[in-house]
């Protein structure tokens, strides 16, 4: 099921689920109940309820009080036994095709003439929620939803006050085994996925793989509780992250399972002769080939023998995918492992790997410390490395090396300091005579930059006729 907020649409087809639950659990229809487990799912936008308002009695006070629409089913002579079936399906639709925030619908009823209803409101991608009794309500209905909600959990969760208790029926609940192969098979379709095993995304692979499922048949409110509770009976091991808890199979898990399910653990039994065996047929393990050790050590040296093009770290299914490029045949199960997670597993404790997971909490492969291989070696020589870093020893410049560094030319002249008596005086923190710009030299109050050099070649600049009478007088 998608992530956004679900706006939901709620039929209530009344005359169905009032008497199956007067007839089964020898109960009172309980709307509110209703109500209350759909807002836990997402935001009510309309409610509607179909029926015969003429005989409902004290039920239309209760529906009125929870703002429900009452449509009311007009009977026949003939009886008019799918009036409000049809009605309920014609106006589902009808929103379905005019009201596109409405995202998910909930149909109240266990008429297995829902079922169409429901369909074509999955091709619509429309989340289907089906509340019911599981004695009164189909089967297909069920399974066919995404999520079946058993009216029994309901009332359940309200006290013991509105349910009478059957003769000869004492109450239970159902043991926590029952519910393990089908956390087991939601765990590895996670696994397969690369997805972190947090509470809420398994939950939603149970229901896609089981829409009746519940962990209120198993005597717990919540499904962390219901996690918990697997944990504590050792199926399972909760490790928390940050705000999220993982859940995850032990490593001796398989000792733990039912005799019943113990079978399917167990490595099938050596395949029939290939002519006997279709070529489009379904791909087995095959026969052994050895203890989970042999596989660890096939493993370790597949890795040790990697190319450098190898990059770390891995996904599950890379390593996975490098162990079938260099052995075809290489199967985990053929070892006695379940699958390429407990191979893994196996590795990390062997030193062969090391596992981790990153912020989304995918699972990483990492070179352990029997693979990690050592840094290359340097390949320039120490001589030649000696040779490279020496520091050249200064030289003294001579007067030759001094005038090609000058490009032959004069040092640049500088201005005149005035006249007689008055001295040049430089100014505080103006740069020197090595400075790119020149000297500066402060006359009268005024600030003059020294002249550019001259270019190799060019001839002296003329003396102006103010500059030669200052010479003469100077004189």
């Amino acid at each position: 099921m998608s992530n956004e907020r679900l706006k939901i649409a709620v039929f209530i087809d009344f005359d169905n689920i009032e008497i199956g639950v007067k007839s089964t659990l020898n109960a009172t229809f309980d709307v509110g109940a209703v109500l209350d487990a759909i807002k836990e799912r997402g935001e009510v936008v309309t409610k509607v309820a179909y029926g015969d308002w003429k005989r409902a009695g004290e039920h239309s006070r209760a529906l009125t009080q929870q703002a429900i629409r009452m449509v009311q089913r007009n009977m026949t002579p003939g009886g008019d036994k799918n009036g409000a079936d049809i009605n309920l399906a014609l106006d589902a639709l009808e929103m379905a095709l005019t009201h596109h925030h409405i995202n998910a619908y909930v149909i109240v009823g266990g008429d297995s003439d829902f079922l169409s209803l429901v369909e074509k409101l999955k091709q619509y991608d429309k989340t289907v929620f089906v509340v019911g009794g599981r004695a009164f309500t189909s089967v297909i209905l069920q399974k066919n939803c995404h999520e079946f909600i058993a009216y029994e959990n309901l009332i359940g969760s309200q006290g013991g006050g509105r349910r009478a208790p059957e003769k000869g029926r004492p109450a239970s609940q159902a043991p926590i085994k029952q519910a393990f192969p089908l956390i087991r098979r939601a765990l590895k379709v996670l696994i397969d996925r690369e997805v972190s095993p947090q509470l809420g995304l398994l939950k939603s692979t149970l229901l896609q793989l089981d829409s009746s499922f519940s962990e209120r048949d198993y005597g717990v409110s919540s499904f962390r509780d219901f996690a918990e509770k697997l944990a504590e009976a050792g199926f399972v091991k909760l490790n928390q992250q940050g705000r999220s808890v993982l859940v995850e199979l032990k490593d001796g898990e398989r000792e733990s399972v039912p005799e019943a399910e113990a079978a399917q653990v167990v490595p099938p039994p050596p395949p029939a002769p290939a002519a006997a065996v279709p070529a489009d047929g379904p791909e087995t393990a095959g026969p052994p080939l050895g203890q989970p050790a042999d596989a660890v050590r096939a493993i370790r040296l597949m890795f040790e023998a990697a190319p450098d093009t190898v990059r770390w770290p891995m996904y599950v299914r890379n390593v996975k995918q490098y162990a079938r490029s260099v052995d075809a045949a290489f199967d985990e199960r053929r070892y006695g492992f379940a699958g390429i997670l407990d191979l893994l597993r196996a590795c990390q404790r062997e030193g062969v790997f090391r596992l981790e997971r990153d912020r989304r909490g995918v699972l990483r492969v990492f070179p352990g410390v029997l693979i990690q291989r050592p840094p290359a070696p340097d390949l320039v020589p120490a001589a030649l490395e000696a040779e490279m870093v020496a520091p050249v020893p200064p030289r003294e410049i001579g007067t030759g090396d001094a005038d090609q560094l000058a490009g032959g030319q004069p040092p640049p002249a500088v201005v005149d300091p005035g006249a007689a008596g008055q001295e040049a005086v430089a100014e505080p923190g103006a740069p020197g005579p090595e400075a790119d710009a020149g000297p500066v030299a402060v006359k009268r109050g005024r600030r003059r930059r020294a002249a550019a050099p001259r270019k190799a070649g060019s001839a002296p600049k003329a003396a102006s006729p103010r500059a030669r009478t200052r010479k003469k007088a100077s004189a």
